[in-house]
C-alpha cells in the first residue's frame, strides 16, 4: 500500500532524516520519500501496518503527522508547499524586525560600557547594577518569547534523542540565560549583603546580549534561506488552469454546457474556433488545425479530421470539431501530467546540508565537553562560579551562528549575482545539486530553437524571382490565418514585398490553399496537394527531400499548373545554442536533447548542433521516463525546458531549469528560471552552482575551524598552562567574529563572472550572438566551388556540405560560393563537395 501524508515540525534535513528513520524501523515499510519543502511524506509498506502506526512513529521522533485530505472527484491535488512556505516567510519576517527591535537597545546598553557609548546615568555604578540587569533582561525575554520556536522543536527533538540544528541553537542561548539569572541573583545578594565587588564582578558578567545575539543572527539566516525558495506548489495550479471549468455536450441533439467533471466517456462534445479541448477524445465530425504545443512541444499546429485523437488542453485553432470523449476526469492526458508534477516534486531527495549532517553528533558532543569542563574545573578549584563561567563559555563558543548563516548567505549572494545576469534560483536545493549533475537534458521546442516556424529558404523555379515568388506566396497565405503561412507572410513584410489581392480563396484541409491572382490560378500547399492536382516536381523534388533531410517543411507554389517555387519554414536553432552545448561539455557534462517533435526535424536539428544524443517523438509522460531512466542509471540529471510539456519532466529531474518566455507552469515547476530565455545562461547557472556550493564548502570550514579552536580554548585548556581563561563575553565575541568572516567571504561571490555571454549582453555591431570568452569566434570560410548549373545541384552541395558534422553552410546558385560556419577543416569542405560530385575551386 502507498500513502502520502502530512508531516508538521520539520526544519532541516536533520529533522527530514529522523522521520525518515523512525517509519523506516516499523515492521513492513519497503520505502519511504520525506519531501523536506512540501512538508509531506510518501510510505509504501505492506502487511499489517496501518497509517495510524505510521503517524505514531513520526510523533514518537518528536514531529507531527497527519494523513491529507481526501480530494474530491476532479478536485485539484492540495498545495500545501506554497500556503506554508508564504506562512513561514510571512512569520518568520515579523519575527526578525520584532527581534532586532528589542536587540538594538540591548545590544546598545550591554556594550555601551566597553565603546566608551552614552548611556543614560541611572545604568552606571554598583549602586545601579540591579537596575542595569533587569533592563538588559527584560529587552533579552522579548526575544526570546518571539523565537520560542526554536526552544519547542530543539528540546524536543533533544529530548527524543533526535537533536537538529535547532537543539543547538535551544542550549545555546539557553546556557547564556541562564548564567545571565544567575548573575542577577549574585548582583542581588551582593547588593543586600554589602558585597560591592561581587556586584561589580557580575554586573559585568551579563551575558543576555549573547542570547539575543544568537537568536536573532539565526533567524536571519533562515529568513534569508527561506526567502530563496520559490513557491514550487503552484505548478500544480498553473495545470489545473489549462482544463475550462465547462464544456459544450451534444445529448439528444441538443447543445448543453456542464461542468467539465460531468462529462463522461462516450459523450459528444462540441470545440469551437479558440476553444480549449476540456477532455481526451477521437474526432467525429469536423476538420481543424489543433495547437497541442502545451502538451506534446509541437511547435507547429496539427491538422485534425475524423478519427484523429485530440488531448485535453489543446487549442482548436480554427473549424469547429465534434469528438467522443473516450478519457475524462481523472483518466486525462492533462490529469496524468498533474499526478506526475507532483509525485516528481514528492520524491526528490531532501537537501543534506553539511551543517545539518553533523548536528546530530555536534550537539551532544558540545554539551558533553561542557558538562566535562564545568566539573573539572569545580573539582580542581571548588569554585561553582569558574565552573559555571568555563561550562557556559563552551555552550555559547559553540553556537552555531556561523554554521547557521554559512549556507544562507552564501546563497543570497549567490543567487543575487544570478539575478544579474537574469538567473532566478527558486531554491537552494536546486542549487546545491546543479553543482554535482552530470547529464543536461534539453528540450528542443523554444529551449534550443526560437519556438516559431520562420522562412529559411527561398527557391524561385524557372524565370521567377525572388520578390515574385514571395509576393504570390504572401498573398495566397494571408488569408489562410495557418502558422506556415504566417511565417511566410512576416518573410514578405520583413523585406517589404507587397501583397497583391486574391480571389477564389479556398484552404483544403491539411493540405494548402488555392487562389487566384490577377487572372492566373495558384496552389500553395504540401505534397499532398501536388499530387490531387497531378503537378510533377520532375529533378526539382530532390531540393524538396534536401530541405526535408535538414527538418524544414517545404512548400510548394505552383502557377497554371507549372511549380515557381518552393519555400522551406522551419523552427530555427537560437543563436546561442550551439555555444551553450560546447560550454556543457567544456564543463564535463553530457547533452542529451529530448523533444515530442518528429525524428526527422530533430536529428537534422542535432546535426546543426553537434549533438549525438537525440531522442524524438516523445510524449509528456515519456519525457518523465527518459528522466528517470537516465537517474537509474546513476546520473545526476538538469532539465532544460520551456513548455507545459516539460513540467513532468523538471519535477522528475535532479534540477529543473526553464526558460523565462516559457508557460508559466514549466516555470513555476523548474528550480532555476532563466528569465532571459538564453540557453547560454543555463551554462552560467551551472558554473554560479559550483561556485557558490564551494564558497559554502569555505564557510563550513570556517566556521567548525572557530569551534575547534575556540573550544578547547573556552573549556581552559590553556589556562592549565597559565594562560587566559575565556569568558563567555569573549566566546560570544569569537562567535561573532566567526559569524563576520563567514559573511565576508560569501561576499567574494560578487566577483562572479560566467565564460559565456548572452546574446542580450552583446554589443551592436555585428558581433556574435554568443562568444566564449578566450576563444576564437566561430569561422566562417568562402568555397568556390565548379560545376554547379542548376537548383538541384545547389541542393546536392547544400546537403553535402551540411552534413558535415559541425558545418553549416550556406550555398549561393548564381555566384556559384558556398559559406561554411564551424570549425571545419578545408580537406573535409573539399571531400564533401568532391564526393557530391562538384570540384572545389578555392577555399578562403
Amino acid at each position: 500500500m502507498k500513502q502520502k501524508f502530512n508531516v508538521t515540525g520539520m526544519t532541516c534535513s536533520a529533522c527530514s532524516a529522523h522521520v525518515d528513520k523512525a517509519v523506516r524501523k516499523l515492521d513492513g515499510v519497503c520505502e519511504v520519500n520525506v519531501n523536506l519543502l512540501g512538508g509531506s511524506m510518501t510510505v509504501d509498506w505492506d502487511g499489517a501496518l496501518t497509517p495510524d502506526q505510521i503517524v505514531s512513529a513520526v510523533e514518537k521522533a518528536g514531529y507531527g503527522a497527519s494523513l491529507p485530505a481526501a480530494p474530491g472527484e476532479g478536485a485539484a491535488p492540495a498545495k500545501p508547499a506554497a500556503d506554508a512556505m508564504e506562512d513561514d516567510l510571512k512569520n518568520m519576517r515579523a519575527r526578525l524586525i520584532s527581534s532586532f527591535v528589542f536587540l538594538i537597545p540591548l545590544f546598545y546598553l550591554s556594550m555601551g560600557h566597553m565603546m566608551g557609548w552614552p548611556i543614560p546615568h541611572f545604568f552606571h555604578g554598583a549602586q545601579n547594577a540591579m537596575i542595569y540587569a533587569l533592563t538588559l533582561f527584560l529587552l533579552t525575554v522579548p526575544i526570546l518569547v518571539i523565537n520560542q520556536k526554536y526552544y519547542r522543536v530543539g528540546f524536543k527533538t533533544l529530548f527524543h534523542l533526535s537533536p537538529n540544528m535547532d537543539s543547538l541553537i535551544a542550549v545555546g542561548s539557553a546556557a547564556a540565560v541562564v548564567y545571565g539569572v544567575a548573575a542577577l541573583y549574585c548582583i542581588g545578594w551582593g547588593l543586600g549583603h554589602g558585597d560591592m565587588a561581587l556586584v561589580e564582578h557580575y554586573s559585568m558578567d551579563l551575558y543576555f546580549e549573547s542570547a539575543g545575539m544568537i537568536l536573532t543572527l539565526i533567524t536571519l539566516g533562515k529568513y534569508l534561506e527561506t526567502r530563496s525558495k520559490g513557491k514550487t506548489g503552484q505548478a500544480i495550479a498553473r495545470l489545473m488552469d489549462l482544463t475550462p471549468k465547462t464544456a459544450t455536450v451534444l445529448r439528444n441533439g441538443t447543445e448543453a454546457e456542464v461542468p467539465v467533471e460531468q462529462v463522461q466517456a462516450g459523450d459528444l462534445v462540441l470545440v469551437r474556433p479558440g476553444g480549449s479541448v476540456p477532455v481526451d477524445g477521437v474526432v467525429v465530425e469536423g476538420a481543424s488545425s489543433v495547437d497541442e504545443s502545451a502538451l506534446t512541444g509541437e511547435s507547429i499546429p496539427v491538422d485534425k479530421g475524423p478519427g484523429d485523437t485530440v488531448i485535453s488542453a489543446s487549442i482548436n485553432k480554427s473549424g469547429v470539431l465534434t469528438l467522443r470523449a473516450t478519457r475524462v476526469g481523472q483518466d486525462t492526458t492533462l490529469a496524468q501530467m498533474i499526478r506526475l508534477v507532483d509525485e516528481a516534486a514528492s520524491s526528490k531527495a531532501p537537501i543534506a546540508k553539511l551543517a545539518d549532517k553533523v548536528a546530530g553528533v555536534f550537539v551532544p558532543v558540545v554539551m558533553a565537553i561542557a558538562l566535562i569542563t564545568a566539573v573539572v574545573w569545580m573539582i580542581a578549584t571548588g569554585s561553582i562560579e569558574r565552573a559555571l563561567t568555563s561550562g557556559v563559555a563552551v555552550l555559547v563558543i559553540s553556537c552555531p551562528c556561523a554554521l547557521g548563516l554559512a549556507t544562507p548567505v552564501a546563497i543570497m549572494v549567490g543567487t543575487g549575482k544570478g539575478a544579474e545576469h537574469g538567473i532566478l534560483v527558486k531554491s537552494a536545493e536546486g542549487l546545491e545539486h546543479l553543482r554535482s549533475v552530470t547529464t543536461v537534458v534539453l528540450d528542443k521546442t523554444g529551449t534550443v530553437t526560437e519556438g516559431k516556424p520562420k522562412v529559411t529558404d527561398v527557391y524561385p523555379l524557372g524565370k521567377t524571382t525572388v520578390e515574385e515568388l514571395l509576393c504570390v506566396a504572401a498573398s495566397l497565405e494571408k488569408p489562410s490565418e495557418h502558422p506556415l503561412g504566417g511565417a511566410v507572410v512576416e518573410e514578405a513584410e520583413r523585406r517589404n514585398i507587397p501583397l497583391a489581392p486574391v480571389t477564389g480563396f479556398e484552404a483544403v484541409h491539411g493540405k494548402g490553399v488555392r487562389g487566384s491572382i490577377q487572372g492566373a490560378s495558384y496552389l500553395v500547399g504540401n505534397a499532398a496537394m501536388l499530387a490531387d492536382a497531378k503537378v510533377e516536381l520532375g529533378q526539382d523534388a530532390m531540393i524538396a527531400d534536401g530541405l526535408a533531410e535538414q527538418g524544414k517543411t517545404p512548400l510548394f507554389f505552383v502557377e497554371d499548373g507549372k511549380p515557381i517555387g518552393i519555400i522551406a519554414v522551419a523552427d530555427t536553432v537560437k543563436e546561442t545554442s550551439r555555444a551553450a552545448i560546447e560550454g556543457f561539455q567544456r564543463l564535463g557534462l553530457k547533452v542529451v536533447m529530448l523533444t515530442g517533435d518528429n525524428r526527422r526535424t530533430a536529428e537534422a536539428i542535432g546535426r546543426e548542433l553537434g549533438l549525438t544524443d537525440v531522442v524524438s517523438e516523445v510524449l509528456p509522460a515519456d519525457k518523465e521516463r527518459q528522466i528517470a531512466a537516465l537517474q537509474e542509471k546513476g546520473e545526476k540529471v538538469a532539465m532544460v525546458g520551456d513548455g507545459i510539456n516539460d513540467a513532468p519532466a523538471l519535477a522528475r529531474a535532479d534540477v529543473g531549469l526553464a526558460i523565462g518566455a516559457g508557460a508559466d507552469v514549466a516555470i513555476e515547476s523548474a528550480d532555476i528560471v532563466l528569465m532571459k530565455s538564453d540557453l547560454a545562461d543555463a551554462v552560467t547557472a551551472v558554473e554560479l552552482s559550483r561556485a557558490t556550493i564551494r564558497n559554502v564548502k569555505q564557510n563550513l570550514f570556517w566556521a567548525f575551524f572557530y569551534n575547534a579552536i575556540c573550544i578547547p580554548v573556552a573549556a581552559g585548556v590553556l589556562a592549565i598552562w597559565g594562560g587566559p581563561q575565556l569568558s563567555p563575553m569573549i566566546a560570544g565575541a569569537a562567535m561573532s567574529f566567526s559569524s563576520v568572516c563567514v559573511v565576508t567571504n560569501a561576499l567574494r561571490l560578487r566577483f562572479f563572472k560566467p565564460s559565456i555571454q548572452s546574446h542580450t549582453e552583446v554589443k551592436s555591431g555585428g558581433e556574435p550572438a554568443a562568444e566564449v570568452k578566450g576563444e576564437q569566434k566561430a569561422m566562417e570560410k568562402k568555397v568556390v566551388i565548379e560545376g554547379m548549373m542548376c537548383q538541384n545541384c545547389r541542393a546536392h552541395v547544400d546537403k553535402a556540405l551540411n552534413g558535415i558534422p559541425g558545418a553549416s553552410a550556406t550555398v549561393d546558385l548564381e555566384s556559384k560560393t558556398a559559406v561554411v560556419t564551424g570549425d571545419v577543416a578545408d580537406e573535409a569542405i573539399r571531400a564533401a563537395v568532391e564526393e557530391a560530385g562538384y570540384q572545389v575551386v578555392s577555399i578562403q
